[in-house]
């Protein structure tokens, strides 16, 4: 008897080791199906303006560049880096920007050629101009 259970133990480790050789994937290489990536499309489109290009930075309590010059149509941004809230208020009127914390932006488009002073209405002292050309 004890020949028969080793028989059966060697038959059942040859049908497993059998049924593993043959199973997919198993015991021989096998194919594999790619896509190939997606090429990423070209995009044609205007160079970004130059770093600081129409961007005014209050910091220090003060504006950098204290004076700009744009054509007309542009559109300015300042920005609050500073730790004290701040304004940028044309000293004609025509534009007047809301308190702002730090990190805040403020924009205006300026459509007509002219000499427009600013200061922040806050802090007067602190004086930009940006002058529009034609």
């Amino acid at each position: 008897m004890g020949m028969d259970i080793a028989l059966r133990r060697r038959l059942l480790a040859a049908v497993l080791a059998a049924s593993v050789i043959s199973s997919p994937g198993c015991g021989r290489p096998r194919s594999v199906a790619t896509t190939p990536a997606p090429t990423a499309g070209v995009s044609i489109t205007a160079p970004p303006p130059a770093a600081g290009a129409n961007q005014v930075t209050i910091d220090g309590f003060a504006f950098a560049p204290p004076n700009l010059t744009v054509p007309a149509g542009t559109t300015v941004t300042w920005t609050n880096r500073d730790e004290e809230p701040h304004t940028v208020a044309a000293s004609d009127g025509s534009f007047h920007s809301p308190g702002m914390g730090t990190g805040a932006t403020f924009a205006h488009t300026f459509s007509a050629p002219g000499t427009f002073d600013y200061v922040c209405s806050i802090h007067p002292m602190m004086r930009g101009t940006v002058v529009v050309t034609g």
